[in-house]
């Protein structure tokens, strides 16, 4: 088009400063999230003192879908499985999630896309579901298997 100028210089999409810059945010969210499963795989939650106790818990008895998440990632970083499901089944579903979403995010990214999540109202509502299906479940007497 005649008349219109641009600031920015030409880069090839594929040159290796391009994609470098395109992977830094990603690269920055696996490095916190990798820290974060680092400590508490270095701390054991298990052992009293390390990590505040939720508070739902101590003022109600109730425990809320993320009692057990940090003896979960605990487990889970430790690759015993059994242990992390048992404390808390949904965390290893998100654990999992996360790990394909950023791998499609590094995929996306390096290729020059961008990551569009728009899940719909029906998947939103369906999770909250059964989050507050499982919350119920972990706090009835027969649901005593999914307590942390």
């Amino acid at each position: 088009m005649r008349g219109v100028t641009s600031d920015r210089q030409s880069v090839p999409p594929t040159s290796p400063g391009t994609v470098l810059s395109r992977l830094a945010v990603p690269a920055g969210i696996l490095a916190a999230v990798a820290g974060a499963f680092a400590y508490v795989g270095a701390v054991d939650p298990n052992e009293p003192g390390h990590y505040p106790v939720c508070p739902l818990l101590r003022q109600t008895g109730v425990y809320c879908p993320g009692c057990g998440g940090l003896r979960s990632a605990h487990a889970f970083v430790h690759g015993d499985l059994t242990t992390a499901l048992q404390a808390n089944a949904p965390a290893v579903v998100a654990y999992l999630g996360f790990a394909v979403l950023w791998t499609v995010w590094v995929v996306r990214a390096a290729r020059g896309r961008p990551l569009r999540l728009d899940p719909q109202p029906v998947h939103l509502w369906s999770l909250g579901a059964l989050l507050l299906v499982f919350t119920v479940v972990r706090n009835l007497p027969f649901g005593g298997w999914l307590r942390p």
